[in-house]
């Protein structure tokens, strides 16, 4: 077996230039990672928002819309996490998310009330803001819509 117990400074490897430059490559333009968490935290909520804010029985409809759009904004915070440089292109989806989220209540629902009104305006918002967030840095970078194939 290998002895790997001694750990030295790589710093004299030969493809060290070709390691930073990888490195660079694969984690470099991660301006956003901290958004990713609060994007799966906001869709985790939007998700089981019917059943903690009680209408998922009053407004059957909405209650799986909610479901249907926080699975989508889940799957869309793993992306970003998993394959950003892909990813981050659709930025811009969040916000046209989070706006269908704040009037949602009018279209899919019926006859909602201000706790149902009140949680798609604040999922939606925040929605919305964390999709400009995410949208913001990807253009700064340069991973926009046209940059990130």
């Amino acid at each position: 077996m290998a002895d790997v117990s001694h750990r030295g400074d790589l710093a004299g490897h030969p493809d060290i230039s070709e390691m930073r430059e990888r490195y660079d490559r694969v984690l470099g333009g991660r301006d956003v990672a901290l958004v990713d968490g609060p994007v799966f935290l906001v869709g985790l909520a939007c998700a089981i928002s019917p059943w903690i804010v009680h209408f998922s029985g009053s407004q059957p409809a909405l209650a799986t819309h909610n479901l249907i759009m926080g699975v989508a904004i889940v799957v869309l915070a793993l992306g970003f996490t998993v394959t950003p440089a892909r990813m981050y292109g659709l930025s811009w989806a969040m916000c046209v998310m989070g706006a269908w989220l704040v009037v949602a209540p009018w279209i899919v629902g019926s006859g909602p009330d201000m706790g149902v009104i009140w949680t798609n305006a604040v999922l939606g918002g925040l929605t919305f803001l964390l999709g400009l967030v995410c949208t913001a840095a990807a253009m700064k970078s340069g991973r926009g819509a046209r940059g990130s194939r």
